[in-house]
C-alpha cells in the first residue's frame, strides 16, 4: 500500500483527495499501517470485507462467508482510534445491513463530536 500510495501520489503531484482501502477483511491489512506514517494519513476510508477467509478461500467456497459483524465493527473502530482522518466506512464482499448497522454502532463513538 506505501508504495502505491507514495508513488501515485508522486507521479500526480499529490492530486488524488484521498485513498480507501477495500475488499479485505481488516485483519489482513492493520498492520501493515503505521498510523503517524505520512502515506497512511492519506487513507480516508474503508470498505473491508465481511470475512476473514483469504481471496483463494473464498474463491473456491460455495458459500460466501458473512463472517461476524460485531467483530468487524469492532476492528473499524481500532481502525478509526488509530487513524482519525477516515470519514468513509462502508462493506465490501460479504456484507450486508447487519455488518453496516455494527459498524455504524462501533464507529460513531470513535467520532469526534461535531462542535
Amino acid at each position: 500500500m506505501q508504495e502505491v500510495i507514495e508513488t501515485t501520489d508522486a507521479a500526480t503531484g499529490g492530486s488524488v483527495a484521498y485513498y480507501m482501502i477495500n475488499c479485505a477483511h481488516p485483519t489482513h491489512f492493520a498492520e501493515a499501517l503505521d498510523h503517524r506514517a505520512g502515506w497512511t494519513k492519506r487513507i480516508h476510508g474503508l470498505r473491508a470485507n465481511a470475512s476473514r477467509m483469504s481471496h483463494a478461500e473464498l474463491d473456491d467456497s460455495e458459500t460466501l462467508d458473512a463472517g461476524d459483524p460485531v467483530d468487524l465493527g469492532q476492528r473499524y473502530r481500532e481502525l478509526m482510534q488509530r487513524m482519525p482522518q477516515i470519514r468513509i466506512v462502508g462493506g465490501c464482499c460479504g456484507t450486508d445491513h447487519r455488518h453496516v448497522a455494527a459498524i455504524c454502532e462501533a464507529c460513531l463513538p470513535a467520532l469526534p463530536s461535531a462542535a
